[in-house]
């Protein structure tokens, strides 16, 4: 079966986690397990006070994770969330799979240094184009009259000064 990346997002009541850290983490890690997925990284993200009471909890310990599940066992891991006590909310999304890579390497807080390109593109900004080609319409102008007008103009321009 295809199996998908996930990020979840969990929010766990701040007491459990104050009274057993590593039992948080090893939570997420059976309820995966059990649906036949494998963890990626999991880890914590941040303890703070919620924006508003969820389930009379006033502070929550926020939880992220990245996992490769089957999509057919997502609603089982889903329900998994639901039961569990510790657990005030829940957000699972399915991560696209070009930057899988580069969310799960940010997640264990390494750097993914950006990959070479193969061909050398040369940038060039629209300002600078749009001056040359109005350069290219002043001469062809110059040429259209039979010389060389610019001299005469900056004569005229000074005079009028």
């Amino acid at each position: 079966m295809a199996q998908n990346v996930y990020e979840c997002m969990l929010i766990y009541d701040s007491n459990s986690y104050a009274r057993d850290p590593a039992g948080v983490g090893a939570k997420i890690t059976k309820m995966v397990g059990t649906c036949g997925g494998e963890i990626l990284v999991s880890r914590l993200w941040n303890e703070q006070k919620l924006a508003y009471p969820i389930k009379g909890h006033r502070k929550g310990t926020y939880w992220l994770s990245y996992f490769r599940l089957d999509r057919t066992k997502l609603t089982d891991f889903k329900r998994a969330c639901r039961l569990e006590d510790d657990i005030l909310r829940s957000l699972t999304l399915r991560v696209d799979p070009r930057l899988v890579d580069t969310l799960v390497a940010h997640a264990k807080g390494e750097r993914i240094m950006p990959q070479p390109v193969d061909e050398a593109v040369a940038v060039v900004p629209a300002v600078a184009e749009e001056e040359e080609e109005e350069a290219a319409v002043v001469e062809a102008e110059a040429e259209a009259e039979g010389g060389d007008s610019a001299p005469e103009d900056e004569d005229r321009e000074g005079k009028d000064r």
